[in-house]
C-alpha cells in the first residue's frame, strides 16, 4: 500500500475512528485501526464490538493494499506531522508502515489485517432517511437525560420512535425525562421503537456534525442499527428490553405557568448551584411570588446562596425544590430567549417547554425537602 492524502482529512477521520477503538481490548487487534487503499479512496475502520465505524477520505493511490496499526499511535503521529500532505507506505514483507510529511518520518509496526473484524453493512431490516440537522437536534435535546447507572440498562440509552411522519427521541433516568419530536419526509407504515446506547448517539454527533446538512440513511434490525452518510458508516448493537410508556410520565394539566428569561435564569441557577453541589441531591429551592422567582441554596457546612430573577407568573404562587444540575442541563438546550416552567405543587413533576413549540418537553421531578 502506498498513498498520499491531506493531513486535515486524515486527522479528522482518525479522531472519529479512534473513539471506537477499544480501551481494554478483548484481543490486541481491537486496539488497531484498519486502513484499506483502493481506487481513489482510503477506507478507515475501527470497532470495539459495541460500535463500529467506517470512514472514507480522498487519497492518491500509488499502490492499493491494507494494514492495521495501533489506533493510539497512528492518531498521535499524524496529528503532529508538520505538513499538510501525508504519505503512507506499507511494506507487507517487513510489516512496517512508513509515515512521512515534510522532514518528518515515522515507522509503525503492523498487525495482521486478516484478523481484524471488518465491519459489514446491515443487509436486512427497516430503513429510513433523515436529515443530519434533524438527527443532531434529536440527540442534542435528549441524551443528556439518560441514566448513568447500569442497573437498569434501558435507561442508559435513548428511545428512537417512528410513528407516521414523526420521529421522536426520548431519554430518562426515572427522575427526569426529555422528549423531542421532528417531522420526516417518509411516512412510516407501522410504529417502531429502538433503544440506542447514549455513547453511540454522542459519537454519532461527530459523524454528522458537519456544517453542511446531508442525508443520513438509518437501517434497523431487532438487535442492530446503522447510520450512513456519503463518507461515513456507523453500526451499533441496540439495548435489549422494553422501554417504559413515557407518555404516562408527562402530566397533561398544570396549575401554574411561569415564563422566565432563559439566559439570566440559567446564570442564576448556575451560581446558586455552586453551594448546592455539596448536598446529597444538589438541591436548590425556587419560590415563585410577586412576579419573581427567589432561588436559594443553604448548606450548613458550606454556606448560603440566593438570587432573584423576574418572572411572569400565571397561576398560584408555589415553593418547589429541584436538583440544580437537572435544571442547568435542560436550559443549555432550550431554544429561544424565554422558556416556560409549568408547575402543580411542591411534590408533583414539573415541565419545561418553549413558547409556541409542542415538539419539545422536559419533565423534572422535585426534590422532597424537610422544610
Amino acid at each position: 500500500m502506498k498513498i498520499s492524502c491531506l493531513k486535515s482529512e486524515l486527522v479528522q477521520a482518525l479522531q472519529i475512528a479512534g473513539r471506537s477503538v477499544a480501551n481494554k481490548p478483548q484481543t490486541p487487534i481491537l486496539s488497531g485501526i484498519y486502513m484499506r487503499a483502493e481506487k481513489d479512496m482510503l477506507e478507515i475502520q475501527a470497532t470495539d464490538y459495541e460500535i463500529g465505524v467506517v470512514l472514507h477520505i480522498t487519497a492518491e493511490i500509488d499502490a492499493p493494499g491494507e494494514v492495521v496499526v495501533s489506533g493510539r499511535y497512528m492518531q498521535e503521529v499524524v496529528r503532529t506531522l508538520p505538513e499538510e500532505n501525508v504519505q503512507l507506505d506499507y511494506d507487507k514483507s517487513t510489516k512496517i508502515l512508513k509515515i512521512s510529511s515534510g522532514n518528518s518520518n515515522f515507522t509503525l509496526l503492523s498487525m495482521n489485517a486478516e484478523d481484524f473484524p471488518k465491519i459489514s453493512r446491515l443487509q436486512e431490516g427497516k430503513t429510513f432517511k433523515v436529515r443530519s440537522v434533524v438527527l443532531k437536534e434529536l440527540v442534542r435535546r435528549t441524551t443528556f437525560a439518560c441514566a448513568t447507572d447500569e442497573t437498569r440498562p434501558v435507561f442508559t440509552g435513548a428511545l428512537l420512535e417512528l410513528e407516521g411522519d414523526k420521529v421522536r427521541m426520548v431519554a430518562t433516568n426515572s427522575h427526569r425525562l426529555a422528549l423531542h419530536e421532528e417531522t420526516i419526509e417518509e411516512e412510516q407504515q407501522e410504529k417502531c421503537q429502538y433503544i440506542i446506547p447514549k455513547r453511540v448517539l454522542e459519537e454519532l454527533q461527530h459523524i454528522v456534525g458537519g456544517e453542511i446538512p446531508e442525508e443520513v440513511t438509518v437501517s434497523c434490525t431487532r438487535s442492530e442499527m446503522s447510520f450512513e452518510t456519503e463518507r461515513a458508516y456507523m453500526t451499533t448493537r441496540l439495548i435489549e428490553g422494553k422501554y417504559p410508556d413515557y407518555r404516562r410520565a408527562i402530566p397533561t394539566d398544570f396549575a401554574t405557568r411561569v415564563t422566565l428569561p432563559t439566559a439570566s435564569f440559567l446564570s442564576a441557577v448556575s451560581r446558586v448551584g455552586l453551594i448546592a453541589r455539596s448536598s446529597e441531591y444538589n438541591t436548590i429551592k425556587l419560590v415563585f411570588n410577586m412576579g419573581e422567582v427567589h432561588i436559594s441554596s443553604d448548606n450548613p457546612i458550606v454556606g448560603r446562596a440566593e438570587e432573584t430573577v423576574k418572572a411572569t407568573i400565571d397561576g398560584d404562587d408555589i415553593d418547589i425544590s429541584f436538583n440544580a444540575s437537572y435544571l442547568i442541563d435542560v436550559l443549555k438546550v432550550v431554544n429561544g430567549d424565554q422558556f416556560i416552567l409549568m408547575l402543580n405543587d411542591s411534590l408533583k413533576p414539573a415541565a419545561v417547554r418553549e413558547p409556541n413549540n409542542e415538539d419539545f418537553v422536559y419533565i423534572i421531578t422535585p426534590v422532597r425537602t424537610k422544610h
